[in-house]
């Protein structure tokens, strides 16, 4: 039984191959643009930085990250945001602390050292950059 299935199944693949698409020809994501060809390059976005920070959209929105990050590193040996924005130094940097919700594990215990689940800062906490809307965006943070 198992090698009539496997067959049977090798023949609707064999017929799916071999059959003319139907509907018309079929598009590229590329578009025009031929697959020897270099696709165009997007424009590069500045990341802007603001002093102070940016206003939250509402009360619970991860704080966006008001400078540059393309120095950083977070992987599983460090975290270069921490020498800035960690308990120990953050005055010293002038920086913003990390939140206390950073130090909670999963049941909402307070834990001596940053929960492994908020190591990852780029997850949530994001740069900002001048690009234009791809959308037209109605959001309103009153809720009106």
């Amino acid at each position: 039984m198992k090698y009539l299935n496997t067959a049977i199944i090798g023949m609707v693949f064999a017929v799916a191959a071999t059959s003319n698409v139907v509907g018309g020809e079929v598009n590229s994501l590329r578009g025009q643009n031929e697959l020897a060809n270099a696709a165009k390059m997007f424009d590069q976005l500045r990341v802007v930085s603001q002093k102070g920070g940016f206003e939250r959209s509402w009360k619970t929105q991860p704080p966006s990250i008001p400078h540059t990050v393309e120095k950083d590193r977070i992987n599983l040996d460090e975290n270069t945001c921490m020498n800035c924005h960690s308990p120990e130094k953050y005055k010293e940097e002038k920086a913003v602390k990390i939140g206390d919700s950073h130090f909670l594990d999963a049941s909402g215990a307070k834990l001596e050292k940053m929960s492994g689940r908020r190591y990852f800062c780029t997850q949530c906490h994001t740069p900002q950059n001048n690009a234009k809307p791809l959308v037209d965006n109605t959001f309103d943070s009153s809720g009106n």
